[in-house]
C-alpha cells in the first residue's frame, strides 16, 4: 500500500526522467560516441593535455651526459632483448644481447635523451616515425624502453648509483609511461573546452541528486523511513 501518493508518483516520475537521460546518454549522438565515451575522451584529452614533461625533463637530465653506466639486465625474452639492444644503439650507448641477457654500456645523459625524443613523438601521436625509425610496432618501442629503465633501476640501485637509478625512474613514469598511455589521444587545454567542462560537472552534481531524492520520495511515499 503506496503511504503518500503524492510523495511516491513524484519520485516515480523522476526517477522515470532520470533513466530517459541514462538511456540517452548511452546513445551513439556525439560523433558516433555515446556521452560517457565523449566525455572520457574529452578528460583524456584535458589531462595529456598537462602532462608533457620530455622538454623539462631533457633539462633536468642534461647533469647525466657524462655519466658513464655499465648494467647488465635480464629481459622476459630474447625477442624483446635483441629489440631493446637495438634500440639502445640507435638512442647512441653501445649494447649487446645473449639470449635474455642485454649489456648496456655509454652515456646515461645520451640514452635518457634518446628515450625522451621518441616519448615526444609518441606524445604528438607520429608513430609512424617511431615505425619507420626501429621497424617496430611503435607502442612496443616504448613498452620496451619502460621495462629496460625498470630493469636499469634496478641494477644501477644494486650499484648503489642511486642519483642515476632516480633520473631513470623519473624519465620512465613521466615520459616513457605518459607517452604511452596517451598515443593517440589530441591533448588539449581545459580552457578550450571550459563551458562543456564546467557543464558536465554541474551536470553531474545535479544527476546524481535528482536519484538520491527520487529514491527518497518513492521510499517515503511507500512509508518507509530511516530512523535511529
Amino acid at each position: 500500500m503506496i503511504y503518500n501518493k503524492k510523495e511516491f508518483y513524484t519520485g516515480a516520475s523522476l526517477l522515470v526522467v532520470f533513466f530517459v537521460v541514462l538511456f540517452m546518454m548511452f546513445q551513439p549522438i556525439y560523433h558516433g560516441h555515446n556521452g560517457m565515451q565523449f566525455l572520457d575522451n574529452l578528460y583524456n584529452s584535458i589531462s595529456k593535455g598537462s602532462i608533457n614533461y620530455s622538454g623539462q625533463l631533457k633539462a633536468d637530465m642534461a647533469e647525466f651526459d657524462g655519466k658513464a653506466i655499465d648494467v647488465t639486465m635480464n629481459y622476459g625474452s630474447e625477442a624483446q632483448a635483441a629489440q631493446s639492444a637495438e634500440i639502445f644503439v640507435k638512442a647512441g650507448a653501445q649494447a649487446t644481447a645473449e639470449g635474455k641477457a642485454l649489456h648496456l654500456t655509454g652515456s646515461l645523459g645520451t640514452i635518457l635523451k634518446g628515450s625522451l625524443d621518441d616519448a615526444q613523438v609518441m606524445y604528438d601521436n607520429n608513430g609512424d616515425v617511431i615505425q619507420s625509425k626501429y621497424g617496430i610496432e611503435p607502442r612496443r618501442v616504448l613498452f620496451n624502453w619502460w621495462t629496460s629503465f625498470k630493469l636499469m633501476n634496478k641494477a644501477l640501485s644494486n650499484q648503489k648509483e642511486f642519483a642515476a637509478a632516480k633520473a631513470v625512474d623519473t624519465v620512465q613514469t613521466k615520459a616513457v609511461e605518459a607517452s604511452y598511455n596517451y598515443f593517440g589521444v589530441e591533448a588539449q587545454s581545459i580552457t578550450d573546452d571550459i563551458g562543456l567542462v564546467i557543464f558536465s560537472l554541474v551536470f553531474y552534481v545535479l544527476y546524481t541528486l535528482w536519484y538520491g531524492f527520487a529514491i527518497l520520495f518513492v521510499f517515503e511515499g511507500w512509508g518507509l523511513k530511516l530512523s535511529h
